[in-house]
């Protein structure tokens, strides 16, 4: 795929939506951090539903730590993995108030420190509370990437780097979001709907998909 392509893939993407952010729910960048760490393997509905009641409660370091992992375990039993994610969770705030004062650290380094903060999750915090061009790969994006043909890639950090290399700079901050939302609601696994997608003449993905049939009334 060429640079005009790809320009124009993003220039598409941001006439559709031109603030494209995450479906997550949050109001500090601590509340950010909490929600992408419970998101692993979950939809972001479910751990909205979690998230309202358990900020109500807490939401900052000291008081999720202070709840302990029983405390925590009690708000996000609804979400995949939610008794390990919250030992992440606790293990991580006593962190951020012995070493951070109780903030959240605005580096890739300082965050993947953190218990349960892998470089997705990072890039998702530096982005989305931060402002930081960078980009969080995701089962979505790695797919849409490498089907599109916008940035192959054998493993999520490939496409990552890839993808850092290739986007315009003017796209870059978005990237993630676009990407995000299209495979998440048109570019599907295992079947996208290119019927109805707004770049499917841009895309190198060979086997388009035509729209549904249409059904008849029974007899």
């Amino acid at each position: 795929m060429n640079p005009t392509r790809r320009a124009e893939i993003f220039a598409r993407l941001k006439a559709l939506n031109r603030r494209p952010t995450t479906e997550l729910e949050y109001r500090t960048p601590f509340e950010l951090l909490v929600a992408v760490i419970l998101s692993a393997q979950a939809t972001d509905r479910s751990v909205n539903l979690a998230t309202r009641e358990l900020f109500r409660v807490a939401n900052t370091p000291a008081a999720i730590a202070a709840l302990g992992v029983d405390g925590l375990a009690g708000y996000v039993r609804t979400i995949g993995l939610y008794r390990s994610k919250a030992k992440h969770i606790v293990e991580a705030c006593e962190m951020l108030l012995a070493e951070h004062g109780g903030e959240v650290p605005r580096t890739r380094e300082a965050l993947e420190r953190l218990p349960g903060v892998g470089r997705k999750t990072a890039n998702v915090v530096l982005n989305v509370a931060f402002g930081e061009p960078v980009i969080a790969v995701d089962t979505h994006i790695f797919r849409v990437a490498n089907r599109t043909g916008l940035a192959k890639g054998r493993t999520p950090l490939e496409v990552e780097q890839r993808l850092m290399r290739f986007v315009p700079q003017q796209y870059l901050h978005d990237c993630h979001h676009w990407l995000i939302l299209h495979g998440r609601y048109v570019c599907k696994a295992p079947k996208p709907q290119c019927w109805r997608c707004p770049i499917a003449d841009l895309c190198d993905y060979r086997a388009k998909t035509p729209p549904p049939a249409p059904r008849t009334a029974a007899a």
